[in-house]
């Protein structure tokens, strides 16, 4: 059995597709809202910060994929995720279940490093130092030998669909919206952006591998990383018309910030938008090669011919 935690959501959904594409059909989908991504899935509504409600959801687990998202609130984050953690490693452990931890980037430095899996965690705000104490308590459980672990560290996402992004919603969304593009800081530090269901792919060919366990994996992103003018302009190409963006100054950030609270809660992640990302992933290259990346014009082409079929 495959158990999927956080059922519905965008990555979740990404690593249901590609285990039926690999004739894998015993999955659980567990959400408290869970629906059914292929006719033979099963689902199970839970609360994972119930102890008892995330042991019933991994009993009889062999992989166990904790890919649950939450909102962007400070309070929601705190309050539930280190809970969350702790309920599905104690079950994992308790049932003999693999664990893969789908995790972000907030917890490293925000100031152009280039991020491997050996970085150390230097979260600069509430939502990063939350992160940093779930991946912490796993890698704990994991080096005492108590479970058999992996974390698959993303990049932040950009995809076709629903992908819930910064990227998406600034840009891809305000341009099917034909409303002006934003850029938070500026629009010449290279990004490395994650194309969401390479995301799926790659979740599943590492916890396939029974020698990828144990250790942290920075999943595979295209390194010709561009700029945001550089997908603008990209999208441009594709769409054959003018896409109007402007960069928004931390000034008018902040200002925003004063009367719209979910803009507040962006406010640890810019810093790297104003210097360049550079998320290496060539640790899982060189373990798996065969795994191909979807590049970023064909991902921008991808996302455009989507919106003009809508």
């Amino acid at each position: 059995m495959h158990t999927i935690l956080g059922a519905n959501g965008q990555i979740a959904t990404e690593i249901a597709r590609e285990l039926h594409r690999r004739d894998i059909h015993d999955i659980r989908l567990v959400s408290r809202t869970p629906r059914r991504v292929s006719p033979t899935d099963t689902t199970m509504a839970a609360d994972l910060t119930s102890a008892g409600m995330a042991n019933k959801a991994i009993a009889g687990s062999h992989t166990v994929y904790f890919a649950v998202g939450l909102p962007l609130d400070t309070a929601l984050w705190e309050a539930s995720f280190p809970t969350m953690m702790h309920n599905v490693i104690t079950a994992c452990e308790h049932h003999g279940a693999r664990l893969v931890f789908f995790d972000n980037t907030y917890m490293y430095p925000q100031d152009g490093t280039t991020l491997t899996e050996d970085t150390p965690f230097q979260p600069v705000g509430p939502k990063g130092t939350v992160r940093a104490s779930m991946a912490e308590m796993l890698l704990g459980e994991m080096a005492h030998g108590r479970i058999e672990a992996m974390i698959c560290r993303s990049a932040e996402f950009y995809g076709p669909e629903n992908t819930q992004s910064i990227t998406n919603s600034l840009i891809f969304r305000r341009m099917q919206q034909h409303h002006e593009a934003s850029v938070y800081l500026s629009d010449s530090t290279l990004r490395t952006l994650m194309w969401t269901p390479d995301a799926g792919r790659a979740v599943v060919t590492a916890a396939m591998a029974d020698d990828a366990y144990g250790t942290t994996w920075h999943l595979p992103c295209d390194d010709n990383r561009m700029t945001y003018r550089e997908i603008i302009e990209e999208a441009e190409k594709a769409a054959d018309c003018p896409i109007p963006y402007r960069v928004l100054s931390k000034k008018e950030l902040e200002r925003m910030m004063e009367v719209n609270p979910r803009v507040r809660e962006i406010d640890e992640l810019l810093p790297r938008y104003g210097t360049d990302c550079i998320f290496d992933s060539s640790k899982f290259k060189r373990r798996f090669p065969d795994l191909r990346v979807t590049t970023y014009i064909e991902g921008i082409r991808h996302i455009v011919a989507e919106m003009a079929s809508k």
